[in-house]
């Protein structure tokens, strides 16, 4: 039999109400060893479940605190096993003395994700289930809140569920044909086991796919500002953070090392670096600043750079384009409420001279170069607050393909997902390949199998009990 665990599963803060849940075989014997109406008549074992009851927590003959009691039989409860919620004050203290009280009548602290475990195991939820429920704790903007709710309701499962089947399917009827060949045969088999392949690759890949846009909405956009000193870059982190978060002044070079700010635009997360202004400078700090904006914008999922439209282009400007032109990226022209020297015109023929520089040298060292031609130039004023809109709906167009639609489309959100995918991908494309290469059948359905067990550590049906454990423990306490 399993222990009977309890854990305090709201925040540990100064709040209105706090959550003592308890869940297990002997769930009910915790509960009415302290629990007590108001008048002392209620047995709280005798209640209906799904019901809510007020009283007093007892330690001995000592009121911990008033409360409401949530009693839940098994198995229609999140972890499928009694469960019982204590609504208690919400003072730090209140909560730890019931929660002392609950563990001193026989129930045992709970570890991190317990509850949520426990509801896997019960088979209440799958695996992917599962971790969309720290996922949505986790989630900081409406689209990763929306993903993760999808996928509570077994959107990654459904469709998980729906290839295993099909592989298990012409799997079978291999295993079947090649121990009985006088009564099934396989002779043309080939050809349609190819076709049912290529439709679950496709199916794959798009899962694939989708997980680009899975990691934007769980982890935001990594973005990076880029541009020389005074180009209106720390004016435009103030306006998108909607605060003072960096100076701004005319002097020159004032940013000379990063700022980090977490940014909601559009229901996505920016997490956005404010670099030092890119320019030739002998001052030590401030080149250490400028070496350290070049090395985040490498690694960003996007660079925005941001160009003095009222000065003229320089060497500084044509380093920048070098260092953003193969990049997704998009230019503003700031200080578009002055007269302006530089427009999109004037961008698209550098970005064209650096393609074609590219094209020679591709040809000179025998290298592929990936240019992209269609980087979007906006006209902007920071100080104004002129083009912003513009500048929020182009980004959404650049990372979320089309309209988001959680009631047809899956997004996968984990990396662990996306790796076990890919390697059912690979599996599959095996299969393809042997039968083009007239393998025996016996080698189909190798790959078939290892398609199948990669796509059941989605669900946790192929998971070994250490990696489980792994994945839950990264849970928070009380879920």
């Amino acid at each position: 039999m399993e222990k009977t665990i309890a854990a305090i599963s709201t925040a540990m803060s100064a709040s209105g109400i706090g959550i003592v849940r308890i869940s297990g075989d002997e769930a009910m014997d915790v509960i009415s060893r302290i629990y007590r109406s108001k008048n002392g008549k209620k047995n709280i074992r005798e209640v209906q479940s799904h019901t809510i009851h007020y009283g007093f927590i007892y330690d001995g003959e000592e009121v911990v605190d008033e409360v409401l009691v949530m009693i839940m039989r098994g198995p229609h409860t999140y972890t499928g096993e009694d469960t019982v919620e204590i609504d208690c004050h919400g003072g730090v203290y209140a909560m730890k003395k019931v929660l002392e009280t609950v563990l001193k009548n026989g129930a045992v602290i709970a570890e991190p994700g317990e509850f949520t475990k426990r509801a896997f195991l019960n088979g209440k939820m799958d695996l992917s289930q599962a971790e969309a429920v720290i996922d949505l704790i986790n989630s900081e903007n409406e689209y990763a809140l929306q993903s993760s709710v999808s996928q509570l309701k077994g959107s990654v499962k459904s469709a998980i569920n729906e290839l295993r089947s099909k592989i298990l399917y012409h799997t079978a009827f291999i295993e079947t044909a090649l121990d009985d060949p006088e009564h099934i045969s396989v002779d043309g088999y080939g050809e349609i086991l190819k076709g049912v392949s290529e439709e679950i690759i496709e199916k794959l890949q798009k899962l694939i796919d989708s997980a680009d846009d899975g990691r934007i909405m769980k982890e935001g956009i990594q973005t990076v500002i880029v541009g020389k000193p005074n180009a209106g870059k720390s004016s435009l982190l103030n306006l998108l953070a909607g605060h003072e978060r960096a100076i701004v002044t005319d002097i020159a070079g004032t940013t000379r090392d990063v700022l980090e700010e977490q940014i909601r635009l559009q229901g996505l997360n920016l997490n956005v670096i404010d670099t030092a202004g890119i320019r030739q400078t002998e001052d030590l700090v401030e080149k250490m600043g400028v070496d350290k904006a070049k090395e985040y914008a490498q690694k960003a999922d996007l660079i925005i750079y941001v160009v003095d439209a009222s000065k003229k282009l320089d060497e500084n400007d044509e380093k920048i384009m070098r260092l953003i032109y193969d990049k997704k990226a998009i230019i503003l022209l700031n200080k578009s409420d002055l007269e302006t020297v530089v427009d999109e015109n004037l961008i698209r023929e550098k970005i064209s001279n650096l393609k074609k520089e590219a094209e020679q040298t591709e040809k000179s060292e025998g290298q592929r170069y990936q240019v992209s031609e269609n980087i979007p130039v906006i006209q902007i004023s920071a100080k104004e607050e002129q083009g912003i809109q513009t500048f929020q709906d182009t980004l959404k167009e650049m990372f979320l393909r089309g309209n988001i639609s959680f009631n047809e489309e899956i997004y996968i959100t984990n990396a662990r997902q996306k790796n076990a995918l890919v390697n059912a991908l690979e599996s599959m494309k095996k299969v393809i390949e042997s039968i083009e290469n007239g393998m025996p059948e016996d080698f189909y359905s190798i790959d078939l199998m290892d398609a199948y067990e990669e796509l059941g550590n989605i669900t946790g049906e192929s998971m070994g009990e250490d990696l489980v454990n792994e994945i839950f423990s990264k849970f928070c306490m009380g879920k």
